[in-house]
């Protein structure tokens, strides 16, 4: 069925929920680094589904992959075995260096499966007593909006109206390590969860050795390490895991989004015996968890983030990328942060010109990017990205900026 922009939008306004507010662009085809809508309008994709397609817009290694398995079988449920499903478990648990996989679907899956594992944990092998287990996250955080993810977060956005909300959880300010110590000391907190780069909240980078320190204050406490690397890891920062940027192993790493490439929803949460082995059969699944297709497809994805050196290209274009915009003189962007291809650019608040209608100008101009919290814009284009495109896309952004600071209705 092949219908225009106009068409697309009004279809989404009538029938559709109204929990999403989309840049009113329509894609139609996607390959690498571009999408293309119904008019046949080329972007390059610098928002890549929430860092998703990292591999890229339909990798032909992954397609292949898919198309392969799908011809064989896609869904067994976990009541039987199958053939990709071991396999895959030990490409994961080998390539992170774990001793084992909880596969599920989605990254608020993963997360709620963490969650479960860190309390059965401490009260089995902690001693928590029965119903006191209590995690500890942070302010700015965002892993979903399950009834437990908002539980733990901060945006009215996300919570307000949504209550009665999940019990046992604490919340602290992001890399603040005294508040980490004293929320840690506590005898009943079993896990400690956090986005070693916030990514929602706007790509909050944490203070150099804020890693290392949870890390020590984890061990110290006897409290899980919970890594949320669903936004930030395979690639992303400009290593494999965010984690990698000061050399620490989390205790539960939790993973979503470009494990599939983008194909279809696959996470994976990861840990040793101590911790996987708590949960027996029946405690804890998913009908589509450890799927054929997710499997085969995933072990694809993951082949593709190393032989192509995707972290590396990401920690190379990404430098490139932030040296250069911080060159753009305009008096409406307040800083430019970020690591490897996860970016942001900061509007001033008070500014005149809006982070969406920069996205709008960006977007007459051939780039797609989303604005977050109203003033911060997120850059993350696939990691298969080269300099010249780099380029293509700070041509637009230069562009859009100068004409945001001499005549913003020319936007």
């Amino acid at each position: 069925m092949k219908i225009s922009s106009t068409e697309a939008i009004a279809l989404e306004k009538k029938f559709g929920a109204t929990n999403y507010a989309p840049l009113e662009v329509v894609i139609a085809q996607a390959e690498g680094v571009y999408v293309e809508d119904p008019e046949g309008i080329k972007y390059m994709d610098f928002l890549s589904a929430y860092s998703a397609v990292n591999q890229g817009h339909r990798h032909p290694k992954i397609i292949d992959a898919l198309v392969q398995q799908a011809q064989r079988v896609t869904l067994t449920s976990r009541a039987f075995y199958n053939d990709q499903l071991g396999p895959y478990e030990q490409y994961i648990t080998s390539f992170f260096g774990y001793d084992r996989v909880l596969p599920m679907n989605t990254g608020v899956e993963a997360g709620e499966t963490a969650v479960k594992l860190a309390r059965r944990w401490g009260y089995r092998v902690k001693g928590i007593p029965e119903n006191k287990a209590r995690i500890v996250f942070v302010e700015g955080n965002f892993w979903g909006r399950t009834t437990s993810a908002i539980s733990s977060s901060t945006d009215p956005s996300s919570f307000q109206d949504f209550g009665p909300f999940m019990p046992g959880f604490d919340i602290i300010a992001y890399d603040d390590i005294p508040a980490l110590e004293k929320a840690l000391a506590a005898p009943d907190v079993a896990g400690f969860m956090f986005e070693p780069i916030q990514g929602e909240a706007g790509v909050v980078v944490p203070q150099e050795g804020y890693l290392n320190a949870v890390r020590e204050i984890c061990t110290k406490h006897r409290v899980l390490m919970m890594a949320d690397e669903v936004q930030t890891g395979l690639g992303r920062t400009g290593k494999r895991l965010a984690c990698d940027h000061e050399e620490v192993r989390p205790d539960i790493l939790i993973l979503g989004k470009a494990l599939s490439g983008g194909v279809l929803p696959v996470s994976a949460v990861l840990a040793d015996d101590e911790i996987m082995l708590t949960i027996g059969p029946g405690e804890h699944g998913s009908t589509f968890g450890g799927n054929p297709l997710g499997c085969a497809v995933a072990m694809a994805s993951l082949q593709v983030l190393k032989e192509e050196k995707l972290a590396e290209n990401a920690e190379e274009m990404g430098n490139y990328l932030r040296s250069e915009l911080r060159k753009i003189d305009s008096p409406l962007i307040q800083i430019i942060r970020g690591k490897g291809l996860l970016n942001a650019i900061v509007i001033e608040e008070n500014a005149q010109v809006t982070a969406a209608q920069i996205c709008y100008g960006f977007k007459h101009r051939g780039l797609l990017a989303k604005p977050t919290h109203g003033h911060i814009i997120r850059l993350a284009p696939p990691l298969v990205i080269n300099k010249a495109q780099i380029n293509q896309a700070l041509d637009a952004i230069r562009d859009t900026f100068r004409v945001a600071d001499t005549d913003p209705k020319a936007l």
